[in-house]
């Protein structure tokens, strides 16, 4: 390789360097813009009792180090999803989700709580608010996971009633999240959620004015939801 086009690769890689830096430093400030998970309250530090306090903490020691909570209007869910986006600060509306909590109409009368996850009466399912449930999806899941040795009736995944959602997870409607519930619930994830070039996403945050964004991969470490395409 001659002299000129030794000198030029240099420049090239150097180049290319550079932009990996400036990217690297871009995501950074990113997240540091974000990073208001544990910010200090008006007397000093966020008190421990908290609902943000206590699932800061939750995160924190399962090794999920980049998370926010952003605070909304009371009005948040009268607005059309670009406008939540916006109030979260999200990079699209794909990011903005919803834990749900569904019951098994049909499981076996021996099965009542959330003992067994792979047959488990009730699980939370975490899905984009622009996507539509499919629950035919999930049955054939459960049933695949439990090796066709249950049949498939047996399966029937509804929505569950509203006061039977609160007394598992410890949240009211519009505050529920996957994340520090009273019960523990098995979680399933929506396939497109963690397909998302962000690797970011939102949800409730345990109070209905309080949503709690975090990046999916740590979301996937730490929790090790099933990983079932919903939608």
């Amino acid at each position: 390789m001659g002299t000129a086009a030794a000198d030029l690769e240099a420049r090239q890689l150097r180049i290319l360097g550079r932009i990996a830096d400036l990217e690297l430093a871009a995501q950074q400030r990113r997240l540091g813009a974000l990073s208001i998970s544990a910010a200090p309250s008006e007397g000093g530090e966020a008190d421990a009792g908290t609902t943000e306090a206590r699932l800061s903490a939750l995160l924190a020691a399962r090794g999920v180090r980049d998370f926010a909570f952003r605070r909304v209007p009371a009005d948040y869910y009268d607005r059309p999803l670009e406008e939540r986006r916006n109030l979260l600060r999200a990079d699209s509306v794909a990011q903005l989700c919803k834990s749900i909590v569904m019951v098994n109409t049909q499981a076996a009368a021996d099965v009542v709580d959330c003992s067994n996850p792979k047959n488990s009466k009730y699980y939370v399912i975490v899905v984009q608010y622009m996507a539509r449930l499919n629950a035919e999806n999930i049955k054939n899941f459960l049933y695949e996971l439990n090796e066709k040795q249950i049949p498939k009736k047996r399966f029937n995944m509804r929505l569950a009633p509203e006061e039977e959602s609160h007394k598992l997870t410890g949240f009211v409607h519009n505050a529920v999240t996957c994340i520090g519930m009273e019960t523990n619930i098995p979680v399933i994830i929506d396939e497109a959620i963690t397909k998302l070039d962000e690797d970011f996403f939102w949800l409730g945050g345990g109070e209905v004015d309080l949503k709690l964004g975090m990046r999916t991969s740590q979301f996937l470490s730490a929790f090790s939801p099933f990983v079932v395409k919903c939608s």
